[in-house]
């Protein structure tokens, strides 16, 4: 397995990734919903703001100050997972963690955690912060097994859902 930074070329693998995984884990979502967020979420300007290719003016919002991380994972010269996080001074959040339904529980989600943390320790990142939804068994097993303590509740707007977001907290 292999670790790296994400590029530009790493798009549509990411997204791929990103639709299997949501239709796997999210069953109270429904399809059409799963992909319309996909592809707001993962579109090709939303994802090149993460790798950090917009600059300035470009950005619908400002990112001065705060530094973006995405990872993806191989296998086989084939991407099966990423992360994506933003680190503001000590503060880390982890937005996204996705590993394909056919490589999870095989130590790629770990791995992509162990080099985000490093990444983010090296911007100065002391507290790491995750987000998924609520019902999600698995992310807080995940989470919690990597010594993240379930530290808040919020909602989030999904489609024309309302949905109960936890707020996983690791301090280092």
């Amino acid at each position: 397995m292999k670790i790296r930074s994400a590029t530009s070329a790493d798009r549509e693998a990411i997204r791929a990734v990103a639709r299997e995984t949501w239709h796997d884990t999210y069953d109270d979502l429904e399809a059409d919903t799963i992909d319309a967020v996909v592809d707001e979420w993962y579109g090709d300007d939303e994802l090149e703001t993460a790798i950090g290719g917009w600059h300035g003016d470009d950005l619908d919002v400002s990112l001065e100050g705060i530094d973006t991380v995405l990872l993806v994972a191989e296998v086989g010269g084939e991407v099966v997972g990423f992360t994506h996080a933003l680190a503001d001074g000590e503060e880390g959040d982890v937005l996204r963690m996705y590993v394909h339904p056919d490589h999870q529980d095989a130590g790629v989600g770990t791995a992509l955690h162990q080099h985000l943390r490093e990444r983010l320790v090296e911007l100065g990142v002391t507290r790491m912060r995750a987000f998924d939804l609520a019902s999600n068994e698995a992310s807080r097993t995940f989470y919690e097994g990597l010594d993240f303590e379930e530290t808040d509740r919020g909602t989030v707007q999904i489609g024309d859902g309302t949905y109960d977001e936890a707020v996983y907290t690791l301090e280092f």
